[in-house]
C-alpha cells in the first residue's frame, strides 16, 4: 500500500478541483473528518485538507475551460521535463507545460493516449501527502481504461512501472508498482477495463483514489447525508476487501476501500 516515501512514480500528491471548494471542503470535512486549511492569498484559492496536521489531499477552483469537477492523482518525476517529453513521444498529451510552484516543486498536468488524465509533481521543499494509508487517507489508485495493457506499457515508459495480473470477478485485474524493490510492497494501485466498473453505463477513462475507510457503510451514509451520491454500493470483494464508489456533490468520483485484515 501507500506510503510517503516517495520513489520514482509513486502517486506523491492528489488533489480535487471543484466548482464551488467551500461547499467541496465541508462535504469532505463531514465525510472524512478532514479539515480545509488554505495556502493563503496568492494560491489563488488552492488549499489543503489535513488530518492531526498533516495534509491527506488538496483542494483548489476549477482552472481548464470546460473542465468537470474530479480529483486528480499527481505521480513523482524526477526529472519532469524528461517526463514530459516522455508523455508525448508515447503518445499522450501534455495539458500543462511544467510550473514551478513557488519553490514547493514542479508540476504539470497530462492525459495518457486513451484519455486518463493525471499530474506530475517533481517535488522541491514539497515531497509530497503527509500520510498515506492511515483510515481517511489514500490508500490505492486505480486507472480504470478500455486498453489496460497497452496503457500499462505507456506508464512504463515513463516511470518503470512493473505489473501483475490477478483474476477479479469478470476481468483480469493488473496490479500496479513501483519500478524498485519488493514488487508486492511496492504495489500501490491498479488497472481494470473500462466498462467493469462503478456507475453503470460507458465509463470514461479516468485515475479514481481509493480512500481508507475503516467503515465503509457508515461512510457511504455520510456521503449521501451530505449530498453525495453512490456510484457502486458497498460489497465485499474476495482477498481485497469492502469496496464503495461515491460521487461528491459536484460530481467527483472516489472510491473506499476497508482492506481484508489478511491482505
Amino acid at each position: 500500500m501507500l506510503g510517503t516515501d516517495f520513489s520514482t512514480g509513486s502517486p506523491n500528491w492528489l488533489d480535487l478541483g471543484s466548482p464551488d471548494t467551500e461547499a467541496a471542503a465541508a462535504f469532505y470535512s463531514a465525510v472524512f473528518g478532514w479539515r480545509f486549511v488554505s495556502a493563503g492569498p496568492e494560491a489563488g484559492g488552492y488549499g489543503f485538507f489535513q488530518v492531526d496536521g498533516k495534509t491527506v489531499a488538496a483542494l483548489g477552483p476549477l482552472t481548464e475551460e470546460g473542465a468537470s469537477s474530479a480529483w486528480m492523482i499527481h505521480f513523482k518525476a524526477d526529472d519532469i521535463q524528461a517526463t514530459v517529453s516522455a508523455v508525448t513521444a508515447a503518445g499522450g498529451t501534455v495539458r500543462m507545460e511544467p510550473t514551478d510552484v513557488m519553490g514547493e516543486g514542479w508540476l504539470a498536468q497530462a492525459t495518457d493516449p486513451q484519455g486518463a488524465e493525471f499530474a506530475l509533481w517533481q517535488p522541491g521543499k514539497t515531497a509530497g501527502l503527509g500520510i498515506a494509508s492511515a483510515p481517511n487517507t489514500l490508500l490505492w489508485a486505480e486507472l480504470h481504461v478500455p486498453d489496460p495493457v497497452a496503457d500499462i506499457g505507456f506508464y512504463q515508459g515513463l516511470f518503470g512501472w512493473r505489473s501483475q495480473e490477478m483474476q477479479a470477478p469478470g476481468m483480469t485485474y493488473r496490479v500496479l508498482s513501483t519500478k524498485d524493490g519488493d514488487q508486492q510492497d511496492a504495489s500501490f494501485g491498479g488497472v481494470a477495463p473500462t466498462g467493469d466498473g462503478a456507475g453503470g453505463g460507458v465509463e470514461q477513462p479516468r485515475w479514481v483514489p481509493y480512500f481508507h475507510a475503516e467503515d465503509v457503510d457508515a461512510t457511504v451514509t455520510a456521503a449521501q447525508s451530505n449530498g453525495g451520491s453512490v456510484l457502486m454500493p458497498a460489497a465485499d470483494i474476495p482477498e481485497v476487501g469492502r469496496i464503495a464508489w461515491i460521487a461528491d456533490p459536484f460530481g467527483a468520483a472516489f472510491a473506499l476501500l476497508k482492506p481484508d485484515p489478511r491482505m
